[in-house]
């Protein structure tokens, strides 16, 4: 894991396409901006492992 630390307005690139930027610091929360292609979707770790989770699901109802 790649760990950095960036101020407001700073951006961290990944490849040419993706830009990552931080937005606005407040108390305990970090506002972050995200720049990428449509191809490229981003979620919230939240988001994406409630995704997965019923794919499993979903997969394994067809296997039984």
């Amino acid at each position: 894991m790649l760990i950095l630390t960036r101020r407001v307005g700073e951006s961290v690139r990944i490849g040419n396409d993706i830009k990552i930027s931080v937005l606005n610091v407040r108390k305990n929360q970090v506002r972050i901006g995200f720049e990428a292609p449509g191809d490229h979707p981003v979620y919230r770790e939240e988001i994406w492992e409630k995704k997965h989770q019923d794919a499993d699901d979903t997969e394994m109802d067809a296997v039984t």
